[in-house]
């Protein structure tokens, strides 16, 4: 038990040491009452030349060695007493530090798992995304061609790959499913260096058109669906109306792109031969010892060869190449380095009021401090306890920011966007606990040491002769400038939460062209037509779905579209302007017409039905909506936008125009224009509306998998879902069905501005309040230490309002300076927001003028309290004050 005879040892050292002061003064006072001395005078004199006799036993324990870890100890017990002492004081700080460390380590988890983690990939650094470059400079996928020549050509890839995706209805599981599916060509899992846990991958014969019909499947997938099986040979799964055999099953967490479910071999879809038909994703992966740089430089020559040597025949004249991390966020990166900044900010504010709250409480205690360095204790001592205790203090808030931290996550993960990517990887992990660590620690030393080196005393009879007021006096110009930072900071925070609040409210005034309010969607995965028989079914369903729908209770209109309006997928291509009686006989032709300028344009595709416009309450503005005469062997006939109207006919009537828009659906058949619609912002609330041609989803289904149905109703929503749902089911039992409201899909397009503006809103509140606490000690130490000077004025006539005059200058002096401040900082800092604002300049007036008169309100009101009790000072107390 070497414990134990430690303990021991110590004990008889200490009874050693005892025993030898006792006989030094023993002797010393002998000495002196053989040479005349009375007995009490000579024991008193001998422990005056003595010295300390305290002092002199800490100088003989530190010779004995392990000494600091006794005194660790007693500064540990020393600080645990303090903070039971005073558990208001304790729980205010350890609170406060609990509200910036959560905080920040909470968007830490995001960042990291978002941004920082590696993807979970063999050397993920060599997986890069491979991006097209259209004359305009935007990025672009690639067509066959293009991509079989930059496959060739490069010699600074082991492998590249195509893919890409599309919601598909699924059936052969527990139950009908729409999941995303995946058509990924030869090194798709090669490129990714992911292989299945469970079976194979696709074979040489299944990557060929006509190849036998097989299908791997995600872990999750096969657990949920279909059961954990592990005899795959059984399972026959029936995607969009194909029977695939399913082959083999991904390794848990495996779902690029995006959260895939089924993966399909892309060669068994014929090649297409056009160079504008840029229809595929690429990734790949980089040789060894090959940096992005030069892999940019390669595609590139190569892109500028292709357009060189094919002219107008491609679109692509460049190409780059992007990390496949950095491609997948970089769309919410600016949203969440804004985040880390404002949590960073926090952690600031709730820093300086600790240090205020400790200052103050270290200048009462002022008279101890220097009473004990009076007693022998050294300041290096004295700093030790101090930083003890603010250790403690920094443990607990610690600990309990980083529980604030786990419910933090999930808190925000219910705010967060659906795809918000790489959500899954999103946790408290163990950088994540190593990061709170060391932002504890941080916190610590930086809190600690500021405050315990103004709350030692150098100078212990001046101290001890001037009380608290030494210990205050040398702190309360730092108290002063940490509330003058306080309100800076906090000021900048409220800046941005500001600038994105106008900025959503300007995007939530916009007319979006049509009227989402009692609007229910069911969206279906429909199979594509492929002959004449296949398409007149598919009118024969839509025509009974729309006349059973309309049978509906409350249902005041019915239609369907391929592409919702703010969903984010509407197909864009080139059409052709035709002449009378000219006809397209081939896309051999079309391709070749394509390049002239006089004729070609470019617009957004979407196929919708009879029903749909008066559903959203689209405007007709010339001519007609599609209706009863347009069948299936009747002329095709189109709508345009008014946007495409003007553009294309600015002084002409575009009604009776012809128009082949055949590459998007694959029937070359001309399109008569019937009518002009209003404008439909179709891409999102922010951007601008785009040409639109609508072609008749009944006369053209072909090549429209994805359909929503779209209802107009002043019924209980809830009961016609229910209602909603078996009328699809009666005429498709294994078709599955998603239903919900439109404003669930126009919400879900601001999702990412509103969970910005919530987290930059939440966290510059909370710093105001800070601030305000912060602010209202500041003033009302400031006035408990004038507390005589007051009483002074009083007595020689200042009134009460002169009182509250100047204690409030004094405020008003702090505001005027941290606002100041804290504008320069904005307008320095606010550029980083101009990316996420809409028609709201990073420098807008009237959000600094509101932001800033709130502030100085707030804090004026903060100083009130103080300023009040200030007035009512009794200048005979005041006058008798210590």
């Amino acid at each position: 038990m070497s414990w134990l005879s430690g303990l021991f040892g110590k004990r008889k050292r200490e009874k050693e040491l005892d025993e030898e002061v006792r006989t030094h003064l023993e002797m010393a006072a002998r000495e002196r009452v053989e040479r005349g001395d009375a007995a009490k005078d000579a024991e008193s004199a001998a422990r005056r030349e003595f010295g300390n006799v305290g002092l002199v036993k800490e100088t003989a324990r530190d010779i004995w060695g392990r000494r600091w870890v006794e005194d660790f100890a007693e500064d540990v017990r020393y600080g645990l007493r303090l903070v039971r002492k005073s558990p208001g004081f304790t729980a205010v700080v350890v609170l406060t530090l609990a509200l910036g460390i959560g905080a920040n380590t909470a968007i830490f988890s995001v960042v990291y798992g978002v941004l920082l983690r590696p993807l979970d990939y063999p050397k993920p650094e060599q997986v890069v995304r491979v991006w097209g470059t259209n004359a305009a400079g935007g990025e672009m996928n690639f067509s066959d061609p293009n991509f079989q020549d930059i496959t060739a050509q490069s010699r600074d890839f082991q492998s590249l790959a195509q893919y890409t995706s599309q919601i598909a209805s699924v059936v052969g599981g527990t139950q009908p499913i729409r999941v995303l599916g995946t058509a990924a060509s030869r090194d798709f899992f090669s490129v990714l260096g992911a292989q299945p846990t469970v079976g194979r991958s696709f074979l040489r014969e299944e990557q060929r058109v006509g190849g036998p019909l097989v299908a791997v499947v995600s872990y999750a997938f096969w657990r949920d669906s279909l059961g954990s099986t592990s005899n795959l040979s059984r399972i026959r799964l029936k995607i969009d109306n194909e029977a695939y055999s399913v082959i083999g099953v991904m390794r848990p967490g495996f779902s690029f792109p995006g959260e895939t479910a089924v993966w399909v071999p892309r060669e068994r879809f014929p090649a297409l031969p056009s160079r504008t038909a840029n229809n595929w994703r690429v990734i790949g992966r980089l040789r060894d010892g090959v940096n992005l740089e030069q892999a940019n430089a390669d595609v590139r020559a190569i892109a500028l060869r292709l357009k060189l040597q094919y002219g107008d025949d491609t679109s692509m004249k460049d190409a780059s190449v992007l990390r496949l991390q950095d491609e997948m966020v970089r769309s919410v990166r600016p949203a969440l380095l804004l985040l880390g900044g404002a949590a960073a900010f926090l952690l600031l504010v709730a820093c300086a009021n600790i240090v205020n709250l400790l200052l103050a409480r270290a200048a009462g205690r002022c008279r101890e401090f220097a009473a004990r360095a009076a007693l022998g204790a050294s300041r290096g001592r004295l700093l030790r306890q101090g930083l003890t205790e603010v250790a403690l203090l920094t443990v607990l808030g610690g600990a309990l920011g980083i529980l604030f931290a786990f419910w933090g996550v999930g808190g925000l993960l219910a705010l967060a966007p659906d795809n918000l990517p790489r959500a899954n990887e999103i946790g408290i992990h163990l950088p994540v606990l190593l990061f709170a660590l060391a932002l504890s620690g941080a916190v610590a030393a930086a809190v600690g040491v500021s405050t315990a080196l103004r709350s030692t005393v150098s100078n212990p009879l001046r101290g001890l002769a001037e009380g608290g007021r030494v210990g205050s006096a040398s702190s309360h110009a730092l108290r002063r400038t940490l509330a003058v930072a306080q309100v800076a900071i906090t000021l900048v925070l409220l800046v941005g939460a500001g600038l994105l609040t106008r900025s959503l409210s300007r995007l939530l005034a916009v007319d979006p062209g049509f009227r989402s309010s009692g609007v229910i969607t069911a969206d279906l995965s429909l199979p594509e037509v492929e002959n004449e028989a296949a398409r007149a079914r598919r009118a024969q369903f839509f025509g009974e779905l729309f006349a059973q729908l309309r049978r509906l209770p409350g249902v005041e209109q019915v239609g369907a579209v391929n592409a919702l309006p703010l969903a984010g997928d509407v197909a864009d291509g080139t059409f052709l302007r035709l002449q009378t009686g000219e006809q397209i006989k081939d896309f051999a032709q079309f391709e070749r017409l394509s390049h002239d300028p006089e004729r070609a344009g470019h617009a957004y595709y979407v196929a919708a039905s009879e029903g749909y416009f008066q559903t959203f309450r689209i405007p007709l503005l010339r001519g007609r909506l599609f209706d009863g005469r347009d069948g299936l062997e009747s002329p095709h006939v189109g709508l345009i936008s008014e946007s495409l109207a003007h553009e294309i006919w600015p002084k002409e009537d575009p009604l009776g125009r012809l128009i082949e828009f055949g590459n998007m659906d694959g029937d070359v058949r001309p399109l008569t224009i019937v009518g002009v619609v209003g404008d439909v912002r179709a891409r999102g609330l922010e951007a601008p509306p785009e040409p639109v041609i609508y072609t008749n989803l009944l006369q053209r289904p072909q090549q429209q998998s994805n359909v929503s149905i779209v209802l107009r109703t002043a019924a209980d929503r809830g009961a016609l879902n229910t209602e909603l749902l078996d009328e699809v089911r009666r005429l498709d039992p294994a078709l599955p069905v998603r239903v919900r409201p439109f404003t669930q899909i126009f919400d879900a397009s601001l999702v990412h501005r509103r969970f910005t503006m919530i987290l930059l809103g939440a966290f510059a509140g909370v710093a105001l309040l800070l601030a305000l606490v912060g602010v209202h000690g500041v003033i009302s130490y400031a006035v408990s230490e004038r507390t005589r000077e007051i009483g002074v004025r009083m007595a020689l006539g200042a009134q009460p309002a002169d009182v509250l005059r100047m204690v409030l200058g004094q405020g008003a002096g702090m505001v005027a300076v941290g606002t100041s401040i804290g504008i320069l900082a904005a307008l320095g800092l606010s550029r980083f927001l101009q990316s996420l604002l809409y028609e709201i300049r990073a420098a807008d007036v009237l959000t600094y003028g509101g932001v800033t008169l709130l502030l100085v309100l707030a804090t004026l009101l903060a100083c009130w309290v103080p300023a009040r009790r200030a007035m009512k000072v009794d200048p005979m107390v005041a006058l008798r004050y210590e």
